[in-house]
């Protein structure tokens, strides 16, 4: 069975050596995040903070820390969700193999949350300003709940059944929030509480919300869970568990009945939850959040987000503050995503037909690239394959949740070769790169929506363009394996550098002009055209991407995948040599170039605080209280 509460996790893991204690006292602002930082670079174990400056509470991270770690938590309930995804792609698995499905009546109990009367949960109350107050990065706006569980309920229908349970980032204070009543809610585009907000509103309601810290971890992987429509966050904790989800809704004397904008009754929350805080969000009513060092490697800036006044904040006896650390991928969430790929792998083709895998690359930053394998079967008896149901999939994918944030996606025929895989991205991009026509293989989505976290387009929150590539059919071109000989570049730029087979880093000069007032920087295009004239020495490498810093770029394959698809806007960045517009289709015939430089309106990259850092390097040399941990 699974863990009932994170006590249980959490002495599991130290009865198995996957976890160690750090009795020595321990900074909230910025030293807990370094240290995390350290030790899941190093393949760490979870960590349990007992002294915490500034409060009581213990703190723990790196739970997910390894993928091995991640499964280890739920390995008794692992096999139970796989029959369900198993049935979800393919119903007639149940009549084929019944005795495999044996006790799915008793999965089938596990979704559905048992209420009661009482809870661990119920026993304390504190004040937000005695929870621990973790700062991850220097220029953080405040202290910020990083793995929350934010559940809401629909206005229009109370009840677990419509309720959603998400990971939306929560801080506690700063900015101009009132000391101990006020919090803000950063919730991004295409997520399930945008839904239960915007009933709200249209009520003139406001939105009751717990967000819960804690309780069994399998809330946590529920929160983040990509759940089909109509299944609740909470039904899925109980799967993953192991066991049914304790529900306790505390005693306030005020009918949960009722409704209306004066109906304030309070929500259910997990019994074994370590925290809740309860309030509520009023319909319009906003204030400053941020700015956070978020996981695209960049702060999100301060913006307008919603603010929940607080009314409660409850504690377990015992309760353990978990938290994790975001910034450049690869971090703890990453552990998530694979688990996540774990389980979904075998539906993905119910849901998308013609689909067969797909990517969402995590030293992207997830949401920036896609890359996917699908179908081309439209036309069988034509003498060559292009591109035709890949794009009819590529659309499906972009109207399917998460993926529909996808800001490059590139996909490719399962036909050209059945062993490729996704996952394998040095690959993937060679098959792409070797096959692509840019006359006719690029699809633009201008003036759409975007990932929340992202800022490239320069185009606000929400706003910026994609990009699907989609390649099919034999091998057009051998791919260059080093830099050219005879390359002439225009002046200003330099150090070209190999990445990958085909793929060549030019430095550019420091961007100075903001991508919402240009079709892109005028020397880029300068550089385009001077290539055009002499284009032949680039013949074998379709891909030029324009960068600050070359060789960081051409170091590593996770430094070109970061640099170049979080700094780049499709509809802005994305040029070519021998560029042209037919019929409003844009195409280029010679090499691709991507301008993936720094603009002024992009964020700060995340740096760590170097007094920070020396004290941090003093706890873990020989003789600290940390050394060996890491390593």
């Amino acid at each position: 069975m699974g863990y009932r509460n994170l006590r249980e996790c959490v002495a599991d893991l130290e009865r198995t050596g996957q976890l160690v204690r750090v009795e020595h006292e321990i900074d909230p602002c910025l030293e807990a995040a370094e240290i995390h930082r350290r030790v899941y670079r190093a393949g760490g174990p979870a960590i349990l903070f007992t002294r915490v400056k500034g409060t009581h509470f213990p703190m723990v991270s790196n739970l997910f820390g390894t993928p091995d770690r991640a499964r280890f938590l739920f390995r008794d309930a692992i096999g139970h969700v796989r029959k369900l995804v198993d049935l979800k792609a393919d119903p007639r698995n149940l009549r084929v193999r019944p005795w495999r499905y044996w006790d799915l009546p008793l999965i089938l109990w596990r979704l559905r949350p048992k209420f009661v009367r009482r809870g661990p949960i119920l026993a304390h109350q504190t004040t937000l300003s005695a929870l621990p107050q973790l700062k991850s990065w220097p220029l953080d706006g405040g202290a910020f709940v990083t793995l929350p569980q934010v559940y809401t309920e629909h206005p229009d229908q109370s009840g677990w059944q419509k309720s959603n349970l998400g990971m939306y980032r929560v801080q506690l204070g700063g900015n101009d929030y009132d000391r101990d009543r006020e919090v803000g809610l950063h919730y991004q585009i295409h997520r399930g509480i945008g839904t239960h907000h915007a009933a709200a509103i249209k009520r003139g309601e406001r939105l009751r919300v717990n967000v819960v810290i804690g309780g069994p971890p399998a809330l946590a992987l529920a929160a983040v869970m990509p759940l089909p429509e109509g299944l609740p966050e909470l039904a899925f904790a109980g799967a993953i568990g192991g066991r049914r989800l304790r529900m306790v809704v505390p005693q306030t004397g005020v009918d949960r009945s009722r409704t209306g904008p004066d109906s304030m009754a309070p929500l259910p929350m997990p019994s074994e939850a370590d925290f809740v805080i309860s309030g509520w969000i009023d319909p319009t009513r906003t204030k400053p959040e941020g700015p956070f060092g978020d996981h695209l490697g960049y702060y999100s800036l301060t913006h307008p987000f919603p603010v929940m006044t607080v009314d409660r904040v409850y504690h377990r006896p015992g309760a353990i503050w978990p938290f994790t650390v975001v910034g450049r991928p690869p971090q703890e969430d990453t552990s998530f995503g694979e688990l996540i790929h774990d389980l979904t792998g075998p539906v993905i083709p119910s849901v998308v037909p013609g689909l067969h895998a797909i990517h969402a690359v995590d030293a992207a930053g997830v949401h920036p690239l896609l890359l996917a394998v699908g179908s081309e079967r439209y036309v069988p008896y034509a003498g060559r394959r292009s591109p035709q149901e890949l794009l009819t999939t590529a659309s499906a994918i972009l109207g399917q949740g998460q993926l529909s944030l996808a800001k490059y996606l590139l996909i490719v025929a399962k036909e050209d070769d059945a062993s490729l895989d996704p996952h394998d991205v040095p690959a993937f991009f060679r098959h792409v790169l070797e096959r692509v026509d840019w006359e006719v293989d690029l699809h633009f989505h201008t003036r759409t929506t975007a990932d929340t976290l992202d800022y490239s387009a320069g185009m606000g929150l929400n706003a910026g363009s994609k990009l699907v590539i989609a390649a099919a059919g034999p091998r057009r071109r051998e791919l260059g394996t080093s830099v050219p000989p005879g390359l002439a570049l225009l002046d200003g730029f330099s150090d070209p550098r190999l990445v990958l087979p085909g793929v060549l880093a030019i430095r550019g000069p420091r961007a100075v002009i903001r991508a919402d007032t240009s079709d892109g920087e005028p020397e880029i295009l300068r550089l385009c055209d001077s290539l055009s004239s002499h284009s032949a020495p680039l013949t074998s490498y379709p891909l030029l991407v324009v960068v600050d810093d070359t060789e960081l770029v051409a170091r590593t394959s996770g430094n070109f995948l970061w640099v170049v698809f979080t700094r780049s806007d499709p509809a802005n960045d994305v040029h070519g040599v021998g560029a042209f517009v037919n019929r409003k289709h844009w195409g280029c015939r010679g090499s691709l170039v991507i301008d993936a430089r720094l603009k002024p309106h992009m964020p700060l990259a995340l740096e760590e605080d170097p007094v920070v850092t020396r004290r941090v390097d003093a706890l873990f040399a020989r003789g600290g209280p940390l050394h060996g941990i890491a390593g």
